[in-house]
């Protein structure tokens, strides 16, 4: 099959990230790790993982980033905003994920990425003040604000190409309103300050219309929106969204579909999460909470069909807390009470305790999704990429269908995604390796 045209991966790609918190200083320490030659990138799949290629006769298995014209490490520029930190340097620092020996070979580059100043509005993080702020009461100034730094970042760091990635905090749950039914409509929205634009729709809107593309890394809504969708496909723009699948939902999508396989019946799954970094301050306000509670329910739902299978999936009690617990900073533990049952019925349980580094799993992800959304923009795939679905706990769906929430499934079709594009056949999911 022809591949399809992709643009060469040539000069510098800018990643900025609306939040310079514990995700993105980990994420870009990471990198500059990475390109030093002191840790390789584990957990990436652009740079890890092989696919596997060719006829049954003649397999060949290379390394993604061999395969595909993925953009550099070397060539990355990391730049953003945030409502408090001051640089990179600090906001690792401060997050406490990463020791001082390792960040003390990566000090002064860390040192020399400064925030700009954020759109930030606290009616939507309650939990957090803003003192690095843009002040600037309008919605339109604001979304004017965040077109004019991203063309200035640009300029500046002599970059060919920019993505965005979401790394702030979680935002208020709400529902779609009137002003998010059309681009229209948001446009007169900004003029008219809808209190229902949230700023990180203001960082959507500002990258969409700058053609940078777009992945969001929260449960917020802010993609997954009509007008948003329709800004996309008009400019020709790449999305994801939403919310990185770190933690226990990635463990939910490893352990659903084994369930399922071997049509055994799930009656009930308590998840409980304890963690002290600013997420979990975020978080502890039930109006964030909400937003991260739906993100995480609809999960189980997806992958077990209980309408069609509701002798086994049809009364499923799924319960989901997070508490905050400023002693275990940003290692957070995740506890899971799984109630199976089997022949003739017999109740079984599983049990998870899983002690995980939040911000260590979400890293990679972020580097995964800037360098496949800069793929997707140089192959002239504009939209929602629902081949990234892989990375996110709520998958945007392309089409009618729902998204695919099996982690297996979903790394098949982002594998077939790339071997499609590069003109290879696609595989079976049994064979996809």
């Amino acid at each position: 099959m022809p591949a399809r045209h992709i643009a060469p991966a040539t000069g510098r790609l800018g990643i900025l990230t609306p939040g310079l918190g514990a995700v993105a200083s980990t994420f870009i320490a990471g990198v500059l790790a990475a390109r030093k030659g002191l840790m390789p990138p584990i957990g990436s799949l652009s740079q890890m993982a092989h696919i596997r290629l060719g006829t049954r006769d003649e397999q060949r298995n290379p390394l993604i980033r061999e395969f595909v014209p993925l953009a550099s490490l070397d060539d990355l520029v990391f730049g953003g905003w945030d409502p408090i930190t001051t640089t990179a340097l600090e906001a690792a620092r401060t997050a406490g994920v990463l020791r001082g020996e390792d960040l003390a070979p990566l000090a002064s580059e860390l040192e020399a990425i400064v925030p700009m100043d954020a759109v930030f509005d606290r009616r939507w993080v309650s939990r957090l003040e803003g003192v690095r702020v843009k002040p600037l009461s309008s919605k339109r100034e604001q979304a004017q604000a965040l077109i004019d730094d991203i063309a200035r970042f640009k300029a500046e760091q002599a970059c060919d190409r920019l993505v965005m990635v979401w790394c702030g905090s979680t935002e208020a749950y709400q529902e779609p309103s009137a002003v998010h039914a059309s681009v229209a409509a948001f446009a007169q929205g900004l003029e008219d300050d809808d209190p229902n634009i949230s700023p990180s729709q203001i960082y959507a809107w500002a990258a969409l219309q700058s053609g940078v593309p777009f992945a969001n890394g929260a449960p917020n809504l802010t993609l997954d929106l009509p007008c948003m969708i329709e800004l996309a496909q008009t400019c020709g723009v790449p999305i994801a969204g939403k919310d990185f699948k770190t933690g226990q939902t990635w463990m939910k999508t490893l352990l659903a579909p084994g369930i399922k396989a071997r049509m055994l019946g799930l009656r009930g799954w308590y998840s409980t999460n304890i963690l002290g970094n600013r997420d979990g301050e975020v978080l502890d306000a039930p109006e964030n909470f909400k937003s991260k509670e739906v993100s995480k329910l609809g999960v189980l739902d997806a992958i077990l069909q209980p309408s069609v299978y509701p002798d086994l999936y049809g009364q499923i009690d799924h319960v989901v807390r997070i508490n905050y617990y400023p002693p275990r900073g940003d290692n957070k533990e995740g506890w899971d009470n799984i109630d199976i049952f089997g022949w003739l019925g017999y109740p079984m349980q599983i049990k998870v305790d899983f002690l995980c580094r939040d911000s260590i799993l979400a890293a990679p992800i972020v580097l995964d999704l800037a360098l496949f959304l800069d793929l997707a923009a140089r192959a002239g795939s504009g939209g929602v990429q629902e081949w990234l679905s892989f990375y996110l706990k709520a998958p945007q769906a392309a089409g009618r269908t729902p998204a695919e929430h099996d982690l297996f499934i979903q790394q098949t079709k982002l594998k077939n995604t790339l071997r499609e594009w590069m003109g290879e056949l696609p595989v079976t999911h049994s064979e996809a390796g």
